[in-house]
């Protein structure tokens, strides 16, 4: 289960100190891409991100950064900023702090960033506590879901259309699963948001 934006009542179970929205009254919008660098799916959102002159933050899974660092490359060659998604994309829940931390750790020597965002959405209060101590640990006000085979492209961009406002984190994957739809709705939201003045920042 999952929620298009990020309701209060979520945010009531998991742990405070998490950024879940960036405060402003510009017109800026903040997307994001969990699980890469994957080739031609990562290349594909840097081709479509540079069509819209839009900026984004990419949170890398390690594992992938080690096999693929000529794309990781391209990534930061672009004006895109980064961030840790741990190594191997663990779920915080279902993973001993003792583990997640050095897989954490692993994935940060290959991704300087101080930004965090935990795989699933998933971490526990000792998790992000103590990496709260070293990174900003970013969450979403957007979701559209492209993750998930039984959500449209279209359903996918109403989730987002219905959530994404000034400041917004809109979290989209540029993973082998979700590319089908993802590479649908990404610039359809581009467009849709630049034809309204927004601009897309990297956090």
């Amino acid at each position: 289960m999952y929620f298009s934006g990020a309701p209060g009542l979520l945010k009531l179970f998991m742990p405070s100190g998490l950024v879940w929205q960036i405060p402003t009254k510009d017109k800026s919008l903040y997307l994001t891409f969990d699980d890469g660098p994957v080739p031609g799916v990562t290349e594909e959102v840097l081709s479509v991100l540079k069509d819209f002159d839009a900026k984004a933050t990419f949170f890398c899974v390690g594992d992938n950064v080690q096999k693929y660092p000529e794309i990781y490359k391209k990534i930061l060659e672009a004006g895109h900023s980064t961030g840790n998604h741990t190594f191997h994309h663990l779920n915080g829940w279902k993973t001993s702090d003792e583990e997640y931390f050095e897989d954490v750790k692993q994935c940060a020597e290959l991704v300087d960033s101080k930004l965090f965002r935990p795989p699933y959405g998933r971490i526990t209060r000792s998790q992000a506590g103590y990496l709260s101590k070293k990174y900003k640990i970013i969450m979403w006000s957007a979701l559209g879901g492209d993750f998930d085979p039984k959500v449209s492209a279209e359903k996918c961009i109403e989730n987002i259309l219905k959530s994404a406002r000034e400041g917004s984190i809109i979290v989209l994957h540029d993973n082998q699963k979700s590319a089908q739809t993802m590479l649908r709705v990404l610039p359809q939201v581009l467009k849709y948001y630049s034809d309204k003045g927004f601009q897309f920042l990297p956090l």
